[in-house]
């Protein structure tokens, strides 16, 4: 295999040692499932790296961060392979690839939840709900866990229940040393710190230990998709409606257009709407009490609003978002969702390049906000909104007009942001270390130190980096 390599310095030897110690598989270009495993949700991203190490547990990731270290390569790790940076893959370099990790463990008399590093949302709520039981994740229930929680981790539960960070309880992770760590509130309580987001800079998580909470079968859930037209009704009537809405209801509105899928009929297919979903976490009754006046902010053409069940929520956006599309996502929080910041949002959403693309503004507040910003490494969490412009096409004609469109919005919003942004939608990264400062805040110089303890080599710098002080 080693003459399959491409640029590196490493011979038949040495792959030899590597695939006799570890377990899982060790995939080179020329592999018939190499493509298979190099290939991440955004198509955006083609990248074809030295090896991938399927890793079958934590022993393989010892043995492959080390082999990383020793041969001077660089390192990525794919987890769920959501990132939309495409941090998962590189170029001629070292994959630690975890999607044979995908264990969830429940303990019902404990409601604690062990999750491992190559698993998705939708296998942790598929074990969780067994239970009637939900840790705080994301939208899409194809995302990794471990990209998702360790920036931060946005999700339906996020006003009653807070970040998916603000339930983890500890973590497993191997650091740059080779070293299997434990880091919780009690042990190694820096590197907790760390992780609980500062995404991949720390190390690999190879297991995540999560307190859930109580949440479903069943929940009440608001879908409404509003003629564009009315948008400039509905969006200060919904801001306005949130500010005093119940912490059991998280909710965000999206200007977008009406997807080919069912349950929409065919004639309004590619439709432009401004959408408003609302996840009440309580009991189905009251949460179609508390969500009532989100269905008459105008004249729908779509309500799809009901009692649904938990997983079909945290799936029902799976079809929207498949892997395989082109994807250019930017965030800002924004101070304010003013009549001002509106109106150019819906300028902005008016000239949208593709239909599949939207600008989505996700609603804060509640839970997510108790916790203070030195408590984690997380910043930003006093930001009442977060507006995102979410570029996804499928021609690759397009991309640099879909991109462009993304940073316009990006940059339109600048001026009305608390300075924060949210690490899980970085576009591409572009701007390096002011795109970390902005990501982390006030935490960054302690982040720089804490990465100079730990990483002092920056071994893991494939992810919103931050360099080890001097």
């Amino acid at each position: 295999m080693a003459d399959q390599l491409v640029k590196t310095r490493l011979d038949a030897e040495a792959l030899a040692a590597l695939e006799e110690t570890v377990r899982g598989r060790v995939l080179t270009p020329g592999h018939p499932e190499y493509d298979e495993a190099r290939s991440i949700w955004n198509a955006l991203i083609d990248r074809r790296p030295a090896l991938i190490v399927q890793c079958s547990g934590a022993a393989d990731v010892v043995d492959a961060v080390n082999f990383a270290r020793d041969h001077g390569l660089d390192l990525s790790i794919k987890a769920g392979g959501h990132n939309v940076a495409g941090n998962a893959v590189n170029d001629d370099g070292l994959v630690i690839d975890l999607s044979q990790m995908r264990g969830v463990h429940v303990d019902p008399d404990t409601s604690s939840v062990r999750v491992q590093g190559g698993a998705t949302w939708g296998d942790c709520d598929r074990e969780t709900q067994l239970f009637g039981l939900a840790v705080p994740g994301g939208v899409v229930s194809t995302t990794g866990v471990a990209g998702l929680t360790l920036h931060g981790g946005l999700g339906h539960l996020r006003r009653k229940y807070g970040l998916s960070i603000d339930s983890l309880v500890s973590v497993d992770i191997v650091t740059a040393d080779g070293q299997f760590r434990r880091a919780s509130a009690t042990k190694n309580e820096d590197l907790f710190w760390a992780v609980r987001g500062a995404g991949s800079n720390f190390g690999v998580v190879t297991s995540f230990e999560f307190q859930a909470h109580p949440v479903g079968p069943m929940v009440f859930v608001g879908a409404i998709f509003y003629p564009f037209e009315d948008a400039a009704t509905v969006l200060p009537a919904w801001r306005d409606f949130m500010a005093a809405a119940p912490e059991e209801l998280s909710s965000l509105a999206i200007c977008w257009s009406i997807p080919p899928f069912p349950p929409f009929p065919p004639e309004l297919h590619g439709t432009p709407i401004v959408a408003v979903a609302a996840a009440y976490c309580g009991s189905v009754e009251e949460g179609e009490r508390v969500v009532q006046p989100l269905r008459e902010l105008a004249q729908p053409l779509v309500d799809a609003s009901g009692p649904w069940p938990w997983l079909g929520l945290q799936s029902g956006f799976d079809a929207i978002f498949p892997q395989g599309e082109l994807r250019y996502w930017k965030s800002r929080s924004v101070a304010e969702l003013s009549d001002e910041v509106i109106a150019e949002i819906l300028e902005l959403a008016g000239r949208r390049p593709t239909p599949l693309t939207d600008i989505v503004m996700w609603h804060h507040g509640g839970a997510m906000t108790r916790v203070g910003e030195a408590e984690t490494s997380y910043s930003g969490r006093d930001a009442p909104f977060l507006v995102t412009a979410e570029a996804n096409w499928t021609d690759p004609a397009q991309n640099d007009e879909a991109i462009a469109w993304a940073r316009e919005v990006w940059d339109a919003m600048e001026r009305y942001s608390t300075g924060n942004v949210y690490l899980n939608f970085p576009g591409l990264g572009e701007e390096q270390d002011d795109l970390a400062r902005a990501g982390y805040g006030a935490n960054y110089e302690r982040l720089a130190k804490l990465k100079a303890k730990y990483d002092s080599d920056n071994l893991f710098r494939m992810n919103i980096n931050i360099p080890p002080a001097d």
